[in-house]
């Protein structure tokens, strides 16, 4: 008998859905937020709101999409966490009270395993290669920035992450500083194509082990900024695509320096990275590089896999589905939490 599953995400401020057979997608609906934009960053009460706003046209989009009935679904994988509660409850309400009326399993996922578990996502006639366990996955987004040994679907263990900003947050503040629109991490990349990363140097952070940082790097920057403007007002006008290409060459180089330290401790050769900075062409470069520096086996998500979506969401649906791992009616969101 063919397995469905609805994957729901509503983690932050996009809204989303997909329906995935076993481990193939069959739609991925998302519905993004432009009200935030005005805010320079998501205000939590007008998230939830919009996602109550949308939920229940997306579900039926991906359903549509698909080509699946709801009564062809064989289960219903939402995100409990982490992310913003009043988001969360959304989707979480709605999955229960969808499993509850189709008389379906229910199964909680936790959002950045389901980032992770993006890499095996298929699409209908593109077969592509998986990681093969165990492997090192980078894990880079606004509000994280870990790395992970992955030992099975559901087996993974953080062996560095920020103890500060994440590396996304670090993109985006950078970003405000140039004075660019909010989102400004994917605005940062735009210039920085057009940029000198070695026309600026900036301080970075010096850590043990495998743990990162990022606020020096921002404030490093900030005051380099500050003592510019002094001198000429039209200082960031003038070296904006410099200055953009500078400050992403400065945190990827501080995300591979240990990438590359703990592939060498681990002695792991397949790396592959997740999250939405994971979009950053930067990064996306210095990772693919490595396959001729390091020898690794490299596995970089698409694009509609970086940012929050439904499907990661219902792949790891489908390998919880498999084992039995159901969640029930007592289910509640939490905000905070790792792996």
């Amino acid at each position: 008998m063919p397995v469905y599953i609805l994957g729901i995400e509503s983690s932050c401020d996009d809204t989303s859905a997909a329906v995935l057979h076993e481990t193939t997608m069959l739609s991925n609906v998302i519905a993004n937020q432009q009200v935030h934009k005005d805010f320079g960053g998501v205000v939590p009460e007008l998230a939830s709101r919009a996602h109550q706003q949308n939920i229940i046209p997306v579900i039926d989009k991906a359903l549509r999409n698909a080509n699946v009935r709801k009564e062809q679904l064989s289960a219903i994988a939402f995100t409990r966490g982490p992310g913003l509660l009043g988001s969360l409850l959304v989707g979480t309400s709605f999955a229960k009270a969808m499993s509850l009326g189709l008389g379906i399993p229910l199964v909680e996922v936790n959002h950045l395993q389901a980032h992770i578990l993006s890499h095996f996502i298929q699409t209908p006639g593109d077969i592509k290669t998986v990681p093969e366990f165990p492997f090192l996955c980078l894990t880079v987004s606004g509000g994280h920035t870990q790395l992970v040994m992955v030992k099975d679907y559901f087996h993974m263990e953080i062996i560095g992450a920020t103890i500060d900003d994440a590396a996304g947050e670090a993109f985006d503040k950078a970003a405000k500083i140039l004075g660019l629109d909010y989102p400004g991490g994917p605005l940062v990349d735009k210039y920085a194509r057009e940029g000198n990363p070695a026309a600026f140097k900036f301080s970075k952070p010096v850590m043990p082990g495998l743990d990162y940082s990022f606020s020096g790097l921002k404030t490093s920057f900030l005051y380099f900024l500050r003592d510019q403007l002094i001198e000429d007002p039209e200082f960031i006008t003038k070296h904006l695509n410099d200055l953009c290409a500078s400050i992403q060459s400065a945190i990827v180089e501080t995300l591979m320096v240990k990438l590359i330290k703990a592939s060498k401790e681990t002695g792991i050769r397949q790396v592959a990275i997740a999250g939405g900075v994971s979009a950053n062409s930067g990064l996306r470069q210095a990772i693919l590089s490595m396959h001729e520096k390091q020898g690794w086996e490299v596995f970089i998500p698409e694009f509609q896999f970086t940012t929050d979506n439904a499907a990661m969401i219902g792949i790891a649906g489908y390998f919880k589905y498999c084992k039995g791992e159901f969640a029930d009616q007592s289910a509640v969101p939490y905000s905070r939490g790792g792996i």
